[in-house]
Formats: C-alpha cells, structure tokens, sequence
C-alpha cells in the first residue's frame, strides 16, 4: 500500500512537471491559443449550420468557417490597424513640426473660460500647457509616440505576427472540425463529479459568448459610431478617436465619455458651439445609449455580474495581461462566481441552516 502511494505521488509530480513545462513552451503563443478558443467557441453555431447545409462534410465546413472569421475579423482588424498608424503617424509629424500647437490651444480654451472657471485653473496651479500637461500625467504626444513606436515594433516583428494568427486559426480550425471530441477528453480528464463538470463547462462556453457580445461587440459599435460622429464633424483623426473610445468602452465606470466629453467642452468654450452641442447629444443619446440598448439584447441575464467585479477583473486582466486581459480577466471573475456559487449550492451546512431560517 505504501508503494502503490509512493507511485501515485510520482506520476502526480510528473504530471504536474510535465503540464508545466507544456505551459512554459506554449507561452510565447498564449494570445493566439486565448482567441483560438474564443473564436471556435464564438463561430461552433455558424460552422454546425454550415456541417448541416454540406450534408455531413466537417473539413469543408471548417475551411468555410476559417474564411469567414479571415474576411470578418482577421483582414477588418488589420486594414484598421494600418489605417490607425497612418492617422496617428500624420498627426505625430503634424505635432512634431508644430502645424498642430496643443500650447497655444490651451491658451485658447483659458482665454475663453470663464472668470471663476480660470480661477480654479490657476489655483490647481496649471498656469501653462506644460505644468498642465506634467499634472495629468499623460498627453496626446505620449500616446501617439506609443503608438507610433508599437507599429515600428509590429513592422520588425511581422513573421511573429503571421506566425500568432496562423496558430490561432490553426487552431481554431482543428477546435471547430473536432471540438465535440475535444471537450469529451477534456470531461474524461477533469477530476470532478460529473454534475459539477458539466456545469462549468457549460457555463465556461456561455460566458466567453456572453463576454464577446457584451464587451468587444459593444465598444466595436460604439468606436465606430464615435469614429464617424468626430469625421462627420470634421474632429482630427477621426480613427484615432473612435478606437479609443472603443477601448475606454471596455472598462465600466469610465467608458466612452472620458474621450468625447474633453473635446466636447474643448469645441464649446472655442466658438465652434454647434458642433459642441451636436457631440454632447450624440455622446450622450447615441453612443452612451448604445451599450445600454445592445448589451441586455447580445447578453441576457445569465451571466450578470456586480459592476464592481467586471471593473476590478477588467482592470487588473489589463495590467497583468494586456489587451488580451480585458476578456480573459472578465472570464475569469465569471468562473470565480460561478464555482464558488457552485460551492455554496453543494454545502450541505448551508441548506440546512435556510431550511432552519
């Protein structure tokens, strides 16, 4: 008996080394295996339809598939990409060579303010674009150096690249054609009862679907409608603009009104008080309503979560994992909930102590 034990804590310790030295090599392609995952899970109900059209043919079906997801989001994304750099690399030089003086511009707007609004500017001690500018913290320059400095990076780096989107729609393609036997090796191997499996399975899937909508579908649409309401009123860099709102989107409690709110007033206090007004209604009633109006539709209520939790999971999936933490840290947060919601249901203190109450 004691060998028998000695022999399962060696091939535990193996597994585990094993697993870990799998991860460990895995790594440099995390991001593209994350999204692998999402986009089969996102895309299975489109390639049944397709298996069910062809009669029973998974290859072509899954070829079919990998098609659209290169022709909806792959070839989307990198035509905004370019569009993106182009823009932000016109205004970096614009700047640089002072055709664009955010100096003067700032003077502009305390000329404009009123007597007691330019009384709190110079209390807070922001006397001068430059003291401003350092109290903030960070400024349209910075951002734009970054962004400038990410699309040499990703010119050097376009084999990596390539290489991180043919192992995500590599391996999407095998998850989509092979996904209903995967998850059945993936059941047999989980260490759980099988309700309990089942169940996080099926909910891990309906979270990463209810994630995509509520989070990326949402700030896309709300990028793109913030995009053309700044073209639309002749605001520079119109690309720039909407993406960030998209990404401000992501995060709850702050969303798309830190970008459109700043220039809004920057337009009314400067004269051009039509197009103000016109921005301040429209990021109010269109853009603000949107998530408001799509999420409860893409979403439902089946994976409702506080709004404090998504903030934290969202935030802290940013800065520990980047842009691919502001899916993965909501997934995670949704899972915590419902394991330990899982937890509480199988506690039999719990029942008792309600059936007592």
């Amino acid at each position: 008996m004691p060998m028998r034990r000695f022999e399962d804590g060696g091939f535990l310790a193996l597994l585990l080394l094993i697993t870990l030295a799998f991860a460990w090599l895995v790594m440099p392609f995390f991001g593209s295996i994350i999204w692998g995952v999402i986009i089969a899970i996102l895309f299975r109900p489109v390639y049944l339809r397709l298996d069910r059209a062809l009669g029973g043919r998974p290859n072509l079906a899954a070829i079919l598939c990998i098609l659209l997801i290169v022709a909806l989001v792959v070839l989307p994304a990198l035509l905004l990409g370019v569009s993106l750099v182009q823009e932000a690399t016109d205004l970096y030089s614009r700047l640089q060579s002072g055709q664009i003086d955010l100096a003067s511009m700032f003077d502009n707007v305390r000329k404009s303010l009123p007597e007691w609004a330019d009384d709190m500017i110079v209390r807070a001690g922001w006397t001068d674009f430059e003291t401003a500018r350092n109290t903030v913290g960070s400024s349209l320059n910075t951002i734009l150096e970054r962004i400038v400095g990410s699309a040499l990076g990703l010119g050097q780096g376009a084999l990596s690249l390539l290489a991180a989107l043919g192992v995500m729609l590599y391996l999407a393609f095998f998850l989509l054609r092979d996904g209903e036997q995967i998850a059945e090796k993936v059941k047999l191997a989980l260490p759980l009862r099988p309700s309990i499996r089942d169940r996080l399975i099926r909910h891990f899937a309906i979270v990463v679907r209810a994630t995509m909508k509520g989070t990326i579908v949402v700030s896309i649409v709300q990028g793109l409608i913030g995009g053309l309401i700044f073209w639309m009123l002749g605001i520079e860099a119109p690309i720039l603009w909407g993406l960030l709102m998209a990404l401000f989107s992501l995060v709850p409690a702050v969303g798309t009104g830190i970008v459109w709110v700043p220039v809004a007033a920057y337009l009314l206090v400067t004269g051009s008080t039509a197009e103000g007004l016109i921005l301040t209604f429209c990021g109010f009633f269109v853009i603000g309503l949107t998530d408001n109006i799509l999420r409860p539709i893409l979403v439902g209520h089946d994976t409702k979560m506080p709004e404090f939790v998504v903030l934290i999971a969202t935030v802290a999936g940013l800065q520990l994992m980047g842009l691919n933490g502001v899916i993965i840290g909501p997934i995670i947060a949704a899972l915590f909930i419902a394991v330990w919601e899982i937890v509480g249901r199988a506690n039999p203190v719990v029942h008792d102590e309600r059936r007592i109450g």
